[in-house]
């Protein structure tokens, strides 16, 4: 069985308000790339958070996209390329995509040109819906999605990028907690 070149992570909390942000755009652009015939050049992975077993899904490709939500995350969304964490931190689970990508090349992996697109959202209590903020996010992240799909190469996504590569900070839902 033969990867597909580009691998796209989200994750979230479906039950956390508007941690559920990833989730929900996963299976949006799941159904949008079948509609448009370019699923077999993505591999979709939802989780509720990242962990050191991701850095496996990364090896081979020739580009990842992780995706989540984050109550610290410039409104609409942020998108940047990232680089490994010089001094990774050993954790079992919730990782941030700069560590996975350290546990990527402590296993011998080259890691493809990997970006994070973080999409603003305010409310993540548990039981809570989708915000109206988050909502109107989403939209936009949604066509920004949409374009990187359509153009699966490193230099339209750099174009697309809002940050220098390695300058993403912290901002997932979970440090917010």
């Amino acid at each position: 069985m033969s990867l597909a070149p580009v691998v796209i992570l989200a994750c979230g909390n479906p039950s956390r308000g508007d941690d559920a942000l990833g989730p929900m755009l996963l299976d949006r652009l799941q159904d949008w790339l079948a509609g448009e015939g370019l699923s077999t050049g993505y591999e979709l992975i939802g989780d509720f958070q990242w962990q050191v077993e991701h850095a496996l899904d990364l090896a081979g490709r020739r580009l990842a996209l992780f995706l989540d939500a984050g109550q610290r995350t410039p409104a609409p969304w942020v998108l940047r390329q990232v680089l490994a964490l010089a001094t990774p931190t050993p954790s079992t689970h919730a990782l941030s995509p700069e560590a996975v990508l350290a546990v990527l090349a402590r296993i011998g992996q080259p890691a493809p040109p990997t970006f994070v697109l973080g999409v603003a959202g305010e409310r993540f209590e548990l039981g809570e819906g989708l915000s109206a903020a988050a909502s109107r996010h989403a939209e936009g992240a949604f066509a920004l999605l949409q374009a990187l799909c359509r153009t699966p190469r490193v230099d339209a996504w750099q174009a697309l990028a809002t940050g220098e590569p390695g300058g993403f900070v912290r901002w997932s839902a979970r440090d917010a907690q």
